[in-house]
């Protein structure tokens, strides 16, 4: 079945303004700024054109623990089912996705060494939670579960709203999938994804001179790369933080630091959601974030 896959909505982006000279004592308003409309296209994922791209996201997904995957072969594997998931663009079919989701299952692709480093990466980091820890049953071999992984990453400064349009369109693309008998039933959804833990900046350390008043401490929040996260919890079996393999350099909590006082750590992330959950979680998730409506 061919699906045609282009919903442009423009998106109104504010950029920093320029800088501007005081004329009559007069100072420049907060108000101020360039406004940027920015027309997004949702694509099927291009094996002609989308590997560099979905790379280059997997990578950024997993962050410094992505040299642990083989992400040429994620990529390809991603691309081998271009009728189903998504890529968002603003050049064309042609340009380099700036962000994408998709599902692969788990069981049907288990011989496959990325996904068996994947399950054996997911097993080890799930253990480390009680609440996950059942992902040990339902990715057994011998379990009847059928486990679809979803994966999806954006770059940062991507809207939010463009995320409810995408699983949408993936709980379409997933029915129209079981009408042509093809292994797209799934018990089970784990999401992959990342958040973030306030730590004590390494520049602060060094500072000899007393810590400012009102200084920001580090605290053991999480904080969300991705906000439909936390919505996506509410309608979860599990979820849990997990710590990479590989850790960043020293002072690299501080390189990530953005108008903070306290340094960022990334930390993995995982969901785990029933099947029968599935669609209302992502109702939840439009509900939240808004954004264009699936047509």
């Amino acid at each position: 079945m061919v699906k045609r896959k282009e919903r442009r909505d423009p998106e109104e982006l504010g950029d920093a303004p320029p800088a501007k000279e005081h004329q009559d004592g007069d100072e420049s308003s907060d108000d101020d700024m360039d406004m940027l409309d920015v027309e997004f296209e949702w694509f099927d994922p291009s094996p002609e054109v989308d590997f560099h791209g979905l790379k280059t996201l997997c990578r950024q997904l997993f962050d410094v623990d992505n040299q642990l995957f083989d992400l040429s072969a994620l990529a390809d594997l991603v691309l081998s089912q271009p009728t189903l998931g998504s890529t968002v663009k603003v050049d064309g079919l042609e340009s380099d996705p700036y962000a994408f989701l998709t599902v692969l299952n788990l069981h049907e692709h288990r011989e496959k060494q990325v996904i068996k480093d994947l399950t054996s990466y997911v097993l080890r980091k799930s253990a480390t939670d009680a609440s996950t820890a059942q992902l040990a049953q339902l990715l057994d071999p011998a379990s009847p579960a059928q486990v679809g992984l979803i994966l999806t990453e954006r770059f940062i400064n991507m809207p939010s709203e463009i995320v409810p349009p995408m699983y949408n369109m993936l709980l379409e693309e997933m029915q129209w999938a079981l009408e042509d008998k093809e292994p797209y039933h799934f018990s089970h959804y784990l999401l992959i994804s990342k958040t973030y833990l306030e730590v004590e900046s390494k520049l602060d350390q060094q500072e000899t001179r007393p810590k400012k008043k009102g200084k920001k401490e580090a605290s053991s929040e999480t904080f969300y790369f991705h906000p439909e996260d936390e919505v996506l919890h509410k309608h979860a079996l599990a979820h849990c933080n997990y710590e990479y393999d590989k850790q960043g350099d020293e002072g690299a909590s501080d390189a990530k630091r953005a108008f903070q006082e306290a340094g960022v750590k990334p930390v993995g992330h995982m969901i785990l959601i029933d099947g029968s959950k599935f669609e209302g979680a992502i109702k939840a998730v439009g509900e939240y974030l808004g954004g264009p409506a699936a047509q």
